[in-house]
């Protein structure tokens, strides 16, 4: 296949999964807003491009990282955007987390143009895009899909089509309420063992090894107790999936009670100043309400 491959965003997820492309041997056209980290990516091997129409002329796939769905638009159809260097046959990969109606209308836009589009967001994190251990879920066609697998293996691990536009985006939001809802039992959890004198290096090595195991058990208790909320992923960010899930539940008249919840507790920590913070931070909304800090003594 072509080994050249536009990107667009190097945030805090964009950067290193940029990274591992060009690790992997992908010709990496990087464009981005704040344009230091444009030079940072070419001292590293990575070409410059001006614009977003710039990267779609010289790259028969286009990667996107942006943070919401107004962003996309901006990048894809905005002045100087992707749409206005897309050439037929070229495949937009929009590996952002936005709206599933948004990202239909962009593919539509872009078959209009003869250009494919792929949504494919990612769960795992900043430390799953540093080790490329991503899990990402991909929506639109199935020839386009296998095209472009070889990009997908360089930034992650658990790689799946899941339907056509804007099943990807549907998909994460899935994602999203089991992400919040366990993260929520953990800390409610850890709450309650600081509360009730337990051990809770010991406690989380115990209940790790049976039915209540998790992704965020293993990985995010241990950094509550030790008081890091250094962001794998961050609070302002997470709020934004939540908007976005709750809009789209909206749409379908459909309760989500629970999640709802969480949504306006990480409110209570934008409110505090901590939207900066790592989602793990959610604990201490419950610390706050419970009189106690669950941390190692």
């Amino acid at each position: 296949m072509d080994k050249r491959v536009g990107f667009i965003g190097l945030g805090i997820m964009g950067m290193p999964m940029a990274r591992n492309l060009l690790e992997a041997g992908f010709e990496v056209v990087a464009y981005n807003r704040t344009w230091s980290k444009v030079e940072e990516l070419v001292t590293e091997g990575a070409k410059a491009a001006n614009s977003p129409r710039k990267v779609a002329q010289e790259c028969p796939i286009v990667v996107t990282v942006v943070t919401d769905s107004p962003d996309v638009e901006e990048v894809v159809l905005g002045k100087d955007g992707i749409i206005e260097g897309v050439k037929p046959g070229s495949v937009v990969i929009d590996m952002s987390t936005i709206s599933p109606k948004v990202t239909r209308y962009i593919a539509a836009r872009l078959k209009e143009k003869g250009a494919h589009m792929l949504d494919a967001p990612v769960s795992g994190g900043q430390w799953g895009a540093i080790k490329g251990t991503l899990a990402i879920m991909v929506g639109g066609e199935a020839e386009v899909f296998e095209r472009c697998k070889p990009v997908f293996e360089a930034m992650g691990q658990r790689i799946s089509r899941v339907g056509s536009n804007g099943m990807g985006q549907t998909v994460k939001l899935v994602n999203q309420i089991l992400v919040v809802g366990t993260l929520n039992a953990v800390c409610e959890a850890l709450v309650f063992a600081a509360k009730a004198g337990a051990n809770l290096e010991t406690t989380i090595s115990v209940v790790s090894g049976g039915a209540a195991a998790s992704w965020q058990l293993e990985n995010l208790a241990p950094r509550i107790i030790k008081g890091d909320f250094s962001p794998g992923f961050m609070v302002y960010l997470q709020q934004k999936d939540l908007r976005l899930l709750l809009e789209t539940a909206s749409e379908m008249n459909l309760p989500l009670p629970v999640t709802s919840l969480i949504h306006q507790m990480y409110r209570s920590l934008e409110a505090s100043g901590e939207g900066c913070e790592g989602t793990q931070a959610l604990v201490k909304v419950l610390e706050r309400l419970a009189g106690v800090e669950a941390r190692e003594k």
